[in-house]
């Protein structure tokens, strides 16, 4: 990783919740959670008595460049252990209904746990085991259940699709994304100047050919299309094109092909 990657790096570091997988059976998918969660910024993961045992050679091969989880992973032989220092823990599951305790959704949880970690709160999000998800034991140790609003005839999630959602939401959370944007490449937006010139091209071969008819309907149609036209967020570069197809429209010779 170059300087420039790990300074990149530390910027998504700093205080953030454990991802506890407890009791997982296959290195893969421990190796693609981690791969997840770095996907967006996640490092602290704690796994619960993994099945085949740990360092798994797996896990590293499928994390695919989320060493850094993956060095710093912490082993527990029990659940018990996992949280003992957590302040508040989330478990994910379609369970634990029996049990009493707060429910909510991927986008509320992470909103608590962001301001639980501000606070100087340890926050942890228990993942059950691949076949068979969390067992009451483990979802009594939670403080909340999140549950994930998935198609009820097909709601099973596999482990790394669970971590990613999670950790997705984590970093939204941060709210340094923008909902949109548009890359211009290379050129920039049309200046109001150039969309009426564009405009006035245009009526002008458009008038030329009797477009604007009847006369009654010519000024709302006018209007209509310069309307149309302002609501298109066209570049500079669109705007030279417009104007070469108008030409080329406009061409009583057009080239043989």
């Amino acid at each position: 990783m170059s300087g420039t990657d790990h300074a990149k790096a530390a910027e998504w570091g700093g205080p953030q919740p454990a991802v506890i997988l407890v009791e997982p059976q296959m290195g893969e998918n421990i190796g693609a959670a981690a791969r997840a969660m770095w996907n967006f910024g996640l490092e602290r993961m704690r796994i619960v008595n993994p099945r085949d045992g740990w360092p798994n050679q797996k896990a590293v091969t499928m994390s695919s460049g989320a060493a850094r989880v993956i060095d710093a992973v912490q082993v527990t032989q029990t659940t018990e252990e996992a949280v003992q220092d957590l302040n508040y823990v989330f478990a994910t599951t379609a369970r634990g209904r029996d049990l009493t305790k707060p429910v909510v959704t991927p986008e509320r949880a992470m909103e608590q746990a962001r301001a639980m970690v501000a606070e100087g709160q340890n926050v942890g999000i228990l993942f059950g085991p691949e076949r068979s998800g969390l067992e009451n034991p483990d979802i009594a140790r939670a403080n909340a259940i999140i549950s994930v609003p998935v198609n009820p005839a097909f709601a099973s999630l596999n482990l790394a699709q669970c971590v990613l959602l999670l950790a997705y939401e984590w970093r939204r959370q941060q709210g340094d994304a923008a909902p949109e944007v548009l890359e211009l490449a290379g050129t920039k937006h049309a200046e109001a100047i150039e969309i009426q010139k564009l405009s006035e091209t245009l009526e002008a071969r458009l008038e030329s050919v009797g477009f604007f008819w009847p006369d009654h309907k010519a000024e709302s149609m006018v209007t209509n299309l310069r309307n149309m036209i302002s609501r298109m967020p066209l570049t500079q570069a669109d705007v030279r094109m417009f104007h070469g197809v108008i030409k080329s429209l406009a061409d009583k010779h057009p080239k043989s092909r």
